[in-house]
């Protein structure tokens, strides 16, 4: 379902965490449905790396009547992340942002929306990464949290992955290998080996398949903006200036659900389970299915019933795992 774009304009917005200042932010943002009259039925969704405000075209299957996104009841709304490669932008521009820069970011446009408080925000890897800040560094503005496939801090695994593609990009200049590696770390072998031939580059091919990727990526997506929102999630870490991610996430009182994925390659399932155990109230689903990390965009009915059965009252003070 289509939403309404809007766009708002920030005259000398607060220090980045790099220390600089900018003397404007431009935020691009897509919302859904109506604010309540106590404007307290607000859900912010957070996009994943290359993802942007529009949720109605890669996250559809949980927008709508009676889905988890719903707009006859909530006022759902997402804007293109700063650093990223949509209309959200400083002047002059960032060389470098961090997730609590995105946070900030979001901070900013709810202020303008005058929305003081929201009921939920929702997230999936950069994107989850986002929503668990709102829920430690930002508790009195956030009634509860979904955080799918994101860890607390960022691995060392998935940073040497992120560097691999960054040397595609800074020493060649070629986004399409960058988002090669990142697409077979997206996906499970037992969906790539169940449905593609190995070896030539035709349609239905590994070699086809990742070429396929690579190109529309670099039709949609800058390059030096890519760079950014990977080194944000090299960064990426709950813990920073708050003793350490397990005192931060222990102190955090905001009801979260957290969503690890059994076929993740890149955050695994450990990695999401000790970040559910670590929370000081947490509910751990598991989405099943045989696509990896990115289960999480292709799995949506899935997804979409686990998060419409995440209950934040019902949440005690001890994590408690349910299944798909």
């Amino acid at each position: 379902m289509t939403g309404r774009d809007g766009r708002i304009e920030i005259a000398s917005p607060p220090e980045w965490r790099n220390g600089r200042r900018s003397e404007r932010l431009t935020i691009r943002y897509r919302s859904w449905g109506r604010l309540s009259p106590a404007r307290d039925n607000a859900v912010l969704v957070c996009p994943a790396l290359t993802g942007d405000r529009r949720v109605d075209q890669w996250w559809d299957g949980l927008l709508g009547p009676g889905r988890a996104l719903d707009p006859t009841t909530s006022f759902i709304v997402a804007m293109d992340v700063i650093g990223g490669s949509g209309g959200t932008a400083t002047r002059p521009a960032l060389d470098r942002v961090d997730v609590r820069d995105m946070v900030q970011a979001q901070q900013l446009l709810l202020d303008a929306l005058a929305i003081d408080r929201l009921a939920r925000v929702v997230g999936g890897s950069l994107g989850g990464m986002q929503a668990l800040e709102w829920a430690v560094g930002h508790p009195d503005r956030v009634g509860s949290a979904v955080v799918i496939a994101a860890p607390a801090k960022q691995t060392a695994w998935a940073a040497g992955l992120n560097h691999v593609q960054r040397r595609a990009i800074e020493r060649h200049g070629d986004l399409e290998l960058a988002r090669m590696v990142a697409m077979l770390s997206y996906r499970h072998w037992f969906d790539l080996d169940g449905r593609l031939r190995p070896l030539s580059l035709e349609r239905g091919t590994i070699g086809g398949w990742l070429n396929h990727h690579g190109d529309a990526l670099r039709a949609r997506f800058d390059a030096a903006a890519y760079l950014r929102l990977m080194q944000a999630m090299d960064h990426h870490d709950v813990g920073r200036d708050r003793g350490g991610a397990a005192e931060a996430l222990e102190a955090c009182r905001v009801p979260t659900l957290v969503v690890g994925i059994g076929s993740d390659l890149l955050y695994p399932p450990d990695e999401v389970r000790a970040l559910a155990a670590d929370l000081g109230r947490a509910q751990l689903a598991w989405l099943d299915g045989p696509q990896g990390h990115d289960a999480f965009l292709i799995e949506q009915r899935a997804l979409d019933r686990l998060i419409r059965a995440f209950d934040p009252r019902a949440i005690g003070k001890r994590v408690e795992e349910v299944g798909a």
